[in-house]
C-alpha cells in the first residue's frame, strides 16, 4: 500500500491540495467505517503526503457527521507520522482577529455525540492528553507560517498575524454559539472556537501520530460588542481570503516536517497507555486494531 509521512486534514475552504504531485486516489475501508472521502496521496517537495477533505469534497458532512475514527485510522494505515489539521475557527479574544492564524496548544472538548476512541470492546488504553499538540511539529508549522507571511506583501497590508499557543474549545455544532455560551467559553480562557478538532486530536494520539492545527480565524463568534455576529457566509468569505495563503503554508510545513522529521512523544504514546496487552486480546480485537498495535 502507498505510504505517506504527513497527513493533511483539509477543513472548510480547503478541499484539495493544488501542489500535490502525482496524485492518486484511494477509496479505503477501515474497521471503523469509510472515511469522509477518498484519500489522495502524492508528493510535495519529494515528501510523501496524503490529503483528506474532512467534510468531503463539496462540503457534504456536518461536523458531527465526520467519520473521525475512519479518517485517522486510514491515515495510520498509510503510515502517517504527522497530522496537520487546517481548520476555520472563531475568535474568543480581542487580539485574535479575522484573517489571523493561530496554532493552539490545548483543547477543551465539549462535543457530545462523537466516538472519541479506537479502544473498548475488548481492549483498554488510556493515552495522556496533557499536551494534545506535538510541540515539535507545531514549531515546524509556525516557522512555515512565518516564512510564507514574510514573502507575501499583501499579508502585512491585510494585517495577517500568527499567534502561537492558546486553547481551542470544540463544540458540537452545527449551530454557532449563543451569546451566553460565547461568554462562558471566554471565561474558560479559550482563545478560539471550532467544531472539528475533537476528537481528531485524541484519535491521532491513540494512533501515535503527532498532531497540530493551523486555525484560520474567520470571525469574532458572537461575544464581541462591536463586531457583527458570525454567520456562515461571513466565515466562508474570510476563509477564502486566506485560502491561497493556507495552501502555501501547508506546502512549506510539509517541506519542513519532511526535512526535520521531529521526534514526538506522540510516536510512542501507547507504550505506557495500553492496559490490555495484545496477547490478551481476542483475534477479532487484534484485527480491528491492527494498524495501531505494536508488530508482534
Amino acid at each position: 500500500m502507498t505510504s505517506a509521512l504527513v497527513g493533511i486534514l483539509g477543513g472548510s475552504g480547503l478541499y484539495q491540495m493544488d501542489a500535490l504531485e502525482n496524485p492518486q486516489e484511494h477509496a479505503l475501508q477501515t474497521p471503523f467505517g469509510t472515511p469522509s472521502d477518498v484519500l489522495v496521496t502524492g508528493q510535495v517537495h519529494s515528501v510523501p503526503v496524503v490529503f483528506l477533505a474532512r467534510h468531503g469534497r463539496g462540503h457534504r458532512l456536518l461536523p458531527s457527521e465526520v467519520p473521525y475514527r475512519a479518517n485517522l485510522y486510514a491515515m495510520k494505515q498509510l503510515g502517517v507520522q504527522y497530522v496537520l489539521s487546517v481548520s476555520a475557527v472563531g475568535s474568543l479574544r480581542e487580539d485574535f482577529k479575522p484573517l489571523h492564524m493561530v496554532l493552539p496548544d490545548q483543547f477543551i472538548d465539549l462535543t457530545k455525540r462523537r466516538d472519541s476512541t479506537f479502544f473498548g470492546q475488548g481492549a483498554v488504553a488510556h493515552v495522556s492528553m496533557a499536551q494534545p499538540v506535538c510541540p515539535a511539529a507545531a514549531a515546524a508549522v509556525a516557522q512555515a507560517v512565518r516564512t510564507v507571511l514574510a514573502r507575501d506583501p499583501s499579508a502585512e497590508t491585510e494585517g495577517v498575524q500568527l499567534h502561537t499557543g492558546g486553547t481551542y474549545v470544540c463544540i458540537e455544532g452545527p449551530q454557532f454559539s449563543s451569546l451566553a455560551e460565547s461568554h462562558w467559553y471566554r471565561s474558560m480562557g479559550a482563545g478560539v472556537i471550532g467544531m472539528t478538532n475533537m476528537p481528531e486530536a485524541k484519535l491521532a494520539r491513540e494512533a501515535q501520530m503527532a498532531y497540530t492545527t493551523l486555525a484560520m480565524v474567520t470571525d469574532f463568534d458572537c461575544w464581541h460588542p462591536r463586531e457583527a455576529h458570525v454567520n456562515a457566509n461571513m466565515a466562508l468569505a474570510n476563509l477564502l481570503k486566506n485560502a491561497g495563503r493556507a495552501q502555501q503554508i501547508v506546502v512549506e510545513a510539509i517541506r519542513m516536517l519532511g526535512t526535520e522529521r521531529p521526534v514526538s512523544e506522540a510516536h510512542t504514546a501507547l507504550q505506557n497507555a495500553l492496559v490490555t496487552q495484545p496477547d490478551a486480546m481476542s483475534p477479532e480485537v487484534r484485527a480491528r486494531l491492527a494498524a495501531l498495535l505494536p508488530v508482534q
